[in-house]
């Protein structure tokens, strides 16, 4: 005769397995979210330290630009009526009218030098060229032929 084991140790030993084989599944689950939300926050720090990078170079460069820019304000503001700038938007003026930078100095009165620095940005215009430079934004080809042929003709 076998000798009788003891229910109460068997159950207690069944119930301990079954409670570890559940807090495992459900662990494992656990850890897997853990693992994917830590990859996660580590790629959104590395998102914020280039914005913050960004965010100072941009601060830097306008710290630079900011008394420029209120400079170039007060001009336009004296005699300009308030004509707006862009280099971007001088340049493609320019390619769109098929000028040289020469034959578009001529037009504006200013020499082709102020004209590379305009296109370039690195200068900006003084206030008594923009109603010139704001003129030639509304005319079409034929007609800056027409002053062109104007402005050579004398010499």
């Amino acid at each position: 005769m076998q000798p009788m084991t003891n229910i109460a140790a068997v159950l207690k030993s069944e119930i301990s397995r079954l409670a570890r084989k559940q807090s495992r599944a459900e662990t494992e689950a656990l850890k897997k979210l853990v693992s994917v939300q830590r990859t996660e926050i580590a790629s959104l720090k590395k998102r914020v330290q280039d914005i913050e990078k960004a965010l100072k170079a941009l601060a830097k460069l306008q710290a630079v630009q900011a008394p420029a820019k209120h400079k170039q304000m007060e001009q336009a503001d004296e005699g300009s009526n308030h004509l707006r700038f862009s280099a971007k938007g001088f340049a493609s003026n320019r390619k769109r009218l098929g000028l040289s930078a020469a034959q578009f100095a001529l037009l504006i009165g200013t020499t082709q030098q102020s004209i590379f620095g305009w296109e370039s940005g690195k200068t900006q215009p003084r206030a008594k060229f923009l109603p010139a430079i704001a003129e030639l934004r509304g005319l079409g080809k034929r007609e800056v032929a027409e002053r062109l042929a104007k402005l050579e003709a004398p010499r």
